[in-house]
């Protein structure tokens, strides 16, 4: 048989598993219109403290809001019965508020009591804790008269301060009568309870007197208790001038004493802290010396992160204590005469707190729900439900109702059930009050969110697609697209419990208009959103790190791609702050780049580019890093002095971001080149101390410059003075040579020792000489020049010569021997049997008997050939007869050379002369020779018009023959693209400089070779190439020719020019002037022109009329013609028709004359142009 207990535990079983499927609850929307629609009970927002104190000079305001659909109302009770707020006069609530407010007149004690708030609308009641007011108090100090306490020295003291109970208590300190605070220290301090401990008294706590003063916060004013007065008992007299620091008690025969406990007393004490509060023990001993305290807890460690040791170690204070707190704690007082503990026990209890808080409940007719309402404490609390703010066992039974212990459970709630429900959770320390109202609501579904929303997305990015919508009982939603489907969910979709519906990755063709459905029993609602799937903005060129020079210039590349429809702007950051732009700012912006003028180092730092449209943006950042001169060092100091070093030291400057490479070390020095800086030495960028290698009998200051990449500093202000002692020269003077200005002198010279070199006052040279190779006695002089001059020497004989510097120190050592020469004469001989060899068209050989060696009359240089061309084989061509000459070095009993780079089929002379380093010889005999023929030179010009069916070619001879000519070939071939046809060849004879080709089709281009040729060859080719046929314009031309309004045209311009020749012939009749420039035929000039290489051009100015073309060689080396068709119908002496075609097919070259002759003057009349018109 199962036992009643049996049956219930069954049931509440039931009622779990009934729970378990309890529906979420209704979460109503913060949607203003929701709000003020949604019938709601009452919720207290504001209420004030549990335990309240105010001030007894200011108004009353004991504060209780709340909120809630209709509008609540408020009602009181104080001390558990109802306040009638109406009554009292001095009262009134504020509107629409519970909000107390009590006027400061009269005596605000008896408004003291325990208060708590109702709030009630037609759908329950809500209520406040219970507020406790109480009135700030601050009492007076009783009068009292203190007798001075008497003490022995070395003796323990306390001195009670016993302030008058306050409300909240007051915070003590002590103070002497002249309002200065006592010392405090590890012998006096003050306890917790506001009393001042003396560990020990001495003779010096007499010097003051104690006043124990209380600040009320309130009232924010201090009270003062009468001071105490000391009166010591010494065995020693006292006297604060013979005080020993280090023995304080033995100095003043004060006997040494164990620790004893002041507070607390005796071995162990007990104390009760609530959890979340901080726990505050002291440990105060008396002793001679001081004692020292020191804490623990027995079996664990202090909490290190919780734990602060005060009042020089005698209290301890744990913050935010918790359960784990609790414990033995230790405090030991320790002298050198011994030492003494306390233990305190401590526990820690706990005013109730939440672990499950009961929250507003909103639930549809015939759902299912629960209150819960969890707290912990200790001693662990009772927890109490009323609803409405009454016990809920006194209210209306309710069916769907059901109290277990901590919960309540809802089932099949129905309308009209709606109510408050406050849970109280309790014990002897304190409670918790907590509101929770349960709210029934039907209402169909109402959609949230703006209609017919338009969303932009940046493509491939996950998307939502918001649509907020409430209604009780909560509808069921569901999405389409376009109007189709049955719902979206699933695969690329994803579909949350609040509406929203997920697409993971945008595309394209996700665009589209969605729709969103809600609905339940009462009715459905949609609405709709349009999506838009826009390309993505990125910056594609992104700005660079950039390290650059002080006041160069800086850009930075910003380049965006963007979605088309979506206007981007572009704005640039220095270290996250936006930059400004001015018209004359150094900063300025274009669509791409950042442009920074005259850096400086304040521009340094990180440059960010932001690409933003209204859905996206995209940034890049780049460090711009601004590099100059370094600053100059600074400092400068000299140590570790000797007689030829000192040691330099200075702080370097600032690098300015680039490191510095170098220090150069400069010096000035007084006596020699006063104001003159000097290098002196270069040393690493990484030393701030070098060593100076000086130099004796200078009076140096330095300076210092450093180093790096972009430049040098300024100088350092220079250092002091250094002296260094004098010294014999050390340094033998260089540059010692001998040589004759005259052929009976010979100058010896030398370079002066530096300044640094001197080493001491009165530097003079002692120059020593004599012929070589005798056994003459050194002749020698002592000056202070840098030359010396011997005169009425022989010829070009050697002298041995040496040197060494001397000051009033002493001298150097002597200088190596050197050989020097007087000086030349002009040689006395010339070469003979001058003759050539080997004579081809540019070079030949040369040779000659030499001179006798002792002819040259000085140091022998060479043989130097003079040659010049006399005239071309070639009759009337002009040459340059300039003298050029050769130089040939050598000793060969035979000797000879080849003399190049000669013209070709040409006549020369020379002739050659001994020279030594100052004197040319006589001539030799003079020599005659020809040169052979050659192959000759590029066409002097080849030049190509084109017209419809023909190609017109003509050239000129060559300025260098070089040789009879015999003939020109023509090779050609056709041109497509990169391929050549098949070339052929003609040859012409030399009088021929002119030939017309017949082409094939007007569209066919051809390739030129034209060369001369010799008896020796053909020469150097020159290479052109037919211009385009421009066929367009040709048709062109052709189809405005046929036009008649074209024709039409001509015909009246021709009509309008025919007028006015009438006019101005009938004006010069009549005696007027008609202006006619008259055509004047230029004359060739005379003048011999020369040619780069020396040869006279035998051509008139015509003829030398720049060529845009290239020459090269019949072995293929082309090189190619740039010229255009302007430039093939200027110039030249062929003569054209008006259509363009030559005169004749084969021309001879004419004469000037009969160029001149053949001149037409028709290109002057107005009739003819009109004609070249058409």
């Amino acid at each position: 048989m199962w036992t009643q207990e049996r049956w219930a535990a069954l049931a509440v079983l039931s009622i779990i598993l009934l729970l378990s499927k309890v529906v979420a609850p209704i979460e109503v929307p913060l949607d203003p219109k929701i709000q003020q629609e949604l019938k709601q009970p009452p919720t207290i927002v504001k209420q004030s403290l549990k335990d309240y104190i105010v001030d007894p000079r200011d108004n009353i305001i004991i504060e209780c809001e709340a909120k809630g659909t209709p509008v609540p109302t408020f009602l009181w009770r104080r001390n558990g019965k109802f306040f009638n707020v109406g009554k009292d006069p001095r009262v009134t609530m504020r509107s629409r508020s519970g909000t107390l407010e009590i006027r400061s007149s009269g005596k605000p004690e008896d408004y003291e009591g325990e208060y708590q708030c109702f709030a009630s609308n037609d759908f329950g009641t809500a209520i406040s804790n219970k507020i406790l007011l109480r009135v700030s108090k601050s009492p007076l100090w009783p009068k009292e008269v203190l007798e001075p306490v008497v003490v022995r020295e070395g003796e323990s003291l306390v001195l009670p301060c016993n302030p008058p109970p306050g409300l909240p208590p007051p915070e003590t300190f002590w103070m002497d009568s002249s309002i200065m605070p006592i010392i405090q220290d590890k012998r006096v301090s003050m306890g917790l309870n506001g009393d001042l401990f003396f560990s020990n008294v001495l003779a010096k706590d007499a010097n003051t007197d104690y006043s124990c003063n209380a600040r009320f916060e309130f009232t924010h004013t201090i009270q003062q208790k009468n001071p105490y007065t000391l009166k010591v008992l010494t065995k020693e007299p006292y006297n604060d001038t013979f005080i020993n620091s280090t023995d304080l008690y033995g100095a003043r025969n004060v006997p040494e004493t164990q620790p004893t406990f002041l507070s607390p007393k005796g071995l162990s004490s007990s104390k009760i802290v609530l959890r979340g509060e901080q726990l505050l023990l002291e440990c105060i001993a008396a002793g001679v010396p001081s004692p020292n305290i020191n804490w623990n807890k027995k079996g664990a460690e202090l909490p290190s992160k919780k734990v602060k040791i005060e009042n020089f170690g005698k209290t301890l204070r744990l913050l935010n204590v918790s359960e784990e707190d609790s414990g033995d704690y230790v405090c030991m007082a320790s002298n050198k005469m011994g030492s003494i503990r306390h233990s305190v026990e401590v526990q820690v209890k706990a005013a109730p707190y939440w672990l499950d808080k009961p929250t507003n409940l909103v639930l549809a007719p015939d759902e299912n729900g629960r209150l819960v309402c969890r707290a912990r404490g200790n001693p662990k609390p009772t927890v109490q439900w009323l609803v409405n703010g009454e016990p809920i066992e006194s209210s209306l039974p309710n069916p769907n109702r059901q109290v277990l212990g901590d919960t309540i459970l809802f089932h099949s709630v129905q309308i009209g059930s709606s109510a408050v429900y406050q849970c109280n959770a309790s014990n002897e320390h304190g409670y918790l009050l907590a509101n929770a109202f349960v709210n029934i609501l039907d209402m169909a579904p109402r959609m949230l969110g703006p209609k017919n929303q338009l969303i932009k997305v940046i493509e491939n990015n996950r998307t939502f697609l918001d649509c907020p919508f409430f209604g009780s009982p909560l509808p069921l939603l569901r999405w389409f697209k376009n109007g189709l489907g049955s719902g979206l969910d699933g695969g690329h979709y994803k579909l949350y419990y609040n509406g929203t519906l997920e697409i993971k990755q945008a595309r394209p063709e996700d665009q589209g208009t969605y729709t969103c459905v809600a609905s339940n029993i009462l009715g459905k609602m949609e609405n709709q959103v349009r999506l838009e799937v826009k390309e993505p903005t990125r910056i594609v060129r992104a700005p660079e790190h950039v390290t650059q020079a002080k006041g160069t210039t800086v850009r930075f590349d910003c380049r965006v791609k963007h979605d088309p429809s979506l206007p981007v702007t572009v704005t640039w950051l220095k270290d996250d702050k936006p930059l400004s732009f001015t018209w004359i700012g150094r900063f300025r912006k274009d669509d791409e780049i950042l442009t920074i003028s005259n850096v400086n180092p304040e521009d340094a730092g990180t440059y960010t580019c932001t690409a933003k449209t209204e859905i996206d943006e995209h940034s890049a950042s780049a460090r711009l890093t601004v590099i100059g001169r370094p600053d100059p060092p600074q400092d400068l100091e000299l140590s570790d002095p000797s007689a030829r070093s000192v040691r330099l030291t200075w702080v370097p400057g600032n690098e300015n971001n680039s490191p510095v490479t170098q220090f150069l070390v400069q010096f000035e020095e007084d006596r020699w080149e006063p104001g003159k800086w000097q290098n002196l030495s270069i040393f690493d960028g990484n030393l701030n101390s070098v060593n100076l290698q000086l130099s004796p009998f200078v009076n140096y200051q330095f300076r210092v410059i450093a180093i790096n990449a972009v430049g040098q500093s300024q100088p350092s202000l220079p250092s002091a003075r250094y002296q260094t002692s004098g010294a014999s020269p050390d340094v033998v003077p260089s540059g010692l040579e001998g040589w004759g200005s005259k052929k009976n002198n010979m100058e010896i010279t030398w370079q002066a020792l530096k300044n640094t070199e001197r080493n001491g006052p009165n530097l003079r040279y002692m120059v020593s000489w004599r012929r070589k190779d005798t056994e003459e006695e050194w002749n020698n002089i002592t000056t202070t020049r840098t030359k010396h001059i011997i005169h009425n020497t022989d010829t070009y004989v050697p002298y041995e010569i040496k040197i060494q510097a001397i000051n009033d120190f002493g001298h150097s050592p002597e200088s190596n021997i050197v050989i020097g020469y007087s000086g030349e004469d002009k040689p006395s001989a010339a070469p003979t049997e001058l003759r050539v060899s080997k004579i081809n068209s540019t070079k030949v050989n040369v040779h000659w008997v030499p001179v006798d060696p002792s002819t040259v009359n000085g140091e022998f240089k060479e043989y130097k050939l003079y040659y010049w061309r006399e005239a071309s084989l070639i009759k009337g061509l002009k040459v340059n007869k300039t003298k050029l000459h050769k130089g040939f070095f050598t000793t060969a009993e035979q000797p000879s050379g080849i003399l190049t780079e000669l013209f070709p089929y040409s006549k020369y002379k020379m002739y050659m002369v001994v020279a030594n380093r100052e004197y040319e010889g006589p001539q030799s005999n003079p020599v005659e020779f020809y040169t052979k023929e050659g192959e000759p030179g590029a066409p002097k010009y080849f030049r190509i018009q084109r017209h419809t069916d023909v190609v017109h070619l003509k050239w000129d001879k060559p300025l260098e023959p070089n040789g009879v000519l015999i003939g020109y070939t023509l090779q050609y071939h056709t041109v497509n693209g990169t391929q050549a046809g098949e070339r052929k060849a003609q040859s012409f004879p030399p009088n021929v400089t002119e030939y017309i080709m017949n082409l094939p089709n007007r569209f066919t281009r051809f390739k030129f070779y034209l060369a001369a040729r010799t008896q020796v060859g053909a020469g150097e080719v020159y290479a052109v190439e037919s211009p385009h046929f421009a066929n367009e314009a040709y048709k062109e031309q052709e189809d405005i020719a046929t036009q008649g309004w074209f024709i039409g045209l001509m015909c009246a311009v021709a009509l309008l020019v025919l007028i006015l020749l009438i006019v101005c012939f009938i004006k010069r009749s009549r005696g007027g002037k008609y202006p006619v420039r008259d055509k004047k035929d230029l004359p060739l000039d005379s003048v011999d022109h020369k040619d780069h290489d020396g040869s006279f051009d035998y051509h008139s100015d015509e003829d030398n009329k720049p060529l845009q073309g290239s020459q090269t060689s019949l072995d293929g080396n082309v090189k190619e013609s740039d010229d255009s068709l302007v430039d093939y119908g200027e110039g030249g002496d062929g003569q054209f028709n008006e259509d363009g075609s030559f005169i004749g097919q084969y021309t001879v070259k004419k004469d000037k004359e009969e160029t001149e002759g053949n001149e037409s003057s028709e290109a002057t009349s107005p009739v003819n142009a009109i004609y070249s018109l058409a």
